[in-house]
C-alpha cells in the first residue's frame, strides 16, 4: 500500500488542528505572546492530549526542564480577571477546569507545585441533551477571577481541558493542558482547599473522565471530577 508524503502532511496536519494547546494568558486586558507567561509545553508543535492521569505530564506537560526558568512571571492582583486563550477552537466537547497552587521556590522553579498544593478556582461543565453530552466546541478564551482571600505570593496557575469524545474506555479522555506562572498582590488571608497532589487527583475511573457522552443514561447529570472549587 502506497501512502504520499502529501499525503501524510495533510494527516498530520488534520490530527493537529483537531487538537490544542493555551499559549497564551490573559491579564491585566491584555493577552500574552506564546509561551511568555505559560509554560512551554510538550505539545507546542504537536497539539497533541496527556491520557495518562498517573504520568508527571499531567501537572503542566512541561516540554522539559527548562520550562519553567525560561518562562516569565505576570503580576496579578486579586480579585481580577485573568484567562488563557487556545491557539484555535477548543475542538472536542468535555469539562474545563482551572487549578492554582503556591510555588514554592518562585513561580519559575522547576519544583514549584510538586505535592498536594493544588486547589480548584473555576470550572466549567458540559451540558447534558437527551441522551448526549455537548459543550461549546467554538470558543478560543476563556476568562475567570482570581479569588479574592487568595494570599500574595507566587502561584502556577493551570488550564486543564478534560475532552471527552473518545472517553467510554479507560485512558481514552484526553487533557489539555497550560500553566501560567504569576505573582499575585494585594492578596488576603484565605486558606485555599481541599488542596491535591497533580498527578494524583484523578484515577481515570471517575464518572466525569470515563463515559460514553454519546449514550447517557435517563436523568444523567454530569458529575465534575476532582475538588470542589475554593472561591476565596
Amino acid at each position: 500500500m502506497k501512502f504520499s508524503i502529501g499525503a501524510f502532511v495533510l494527516a498530520a496536519t488534520a490530527l493537529a488542528t483537531a487538537h490544542y494547546t493555551f499559549p497564551d494568558f490573559i491579564a491585566n486586558g491584555q493577552t500574552s505572546a506564546d509561551w511568555q507567561y505559560v509554560r512551554i509545553t510538550a505539545n507546542h508543535y504537536s497539539n497533541g492530549p496527556v491520557t495518562d492521569v498517573t504520568s508527571s505530564a499531567l501537572r503542566c506537560y512541561e516540554l522539559d526542564s527548562t520550562s519553567a526558568s525560561q518562562t516569565q512571571v505576570a503580576s496579578v492582583a486579586v480579585g481580577s480577571t485573568v484567562g488563557f486563550k487556545a491557539n484555535s477552537a477548543v475542538y472536542h466537547p468535555g469539562y474545563l477546569s482551572v487549578y492554582m497552587s503556591a510555588a514554592s521556590g518562585g513561580a519559575n522553579s522547576a519544583s514549584a507545585a510538586t505535592g498536594a498544593s493544588w486547589f480548584k478556582v473555576w470550572e466549567k461543565l458540559p451540558t447534558v441533551q437527551g441522551s448526549q453530552l455537548t459543550s461549546d466546541t467554538t470558543y478560543t478564551q476563556f476568562s475567570f477571577a482570581i479569588p479574592k482571600s487568595l494570599p500574595s505570593g507566587p502561584y502556577l496557575i493551570r488550564a486543564e481541558q478534560i475532552a471527552l469524545h473518545s472517553a467510554s474506555s479507560f485512558g481514552g479522555a484526553q487533557f489539555y493542558i497550560g500553566c501560567a506562572q504569576v505573582n499575585v498582590t494585594n492578596g488576603g488571608s484565605g486558606s485555599p482547599s481541599p488542596l491535591v497532589s497533580i498527578p494524583g487527583v484523578y484515577t481515570g475511573k471517575e464518572p466525569g473522565i470515563q463515559l460514553n457522552i454519546y449514550n447517557l443514561p435517563a436523568g444523567f447529570t454530569y458529575p465534575p471530577p476532582g475538588p470542589t472549587i475554593w472561591h476565596g
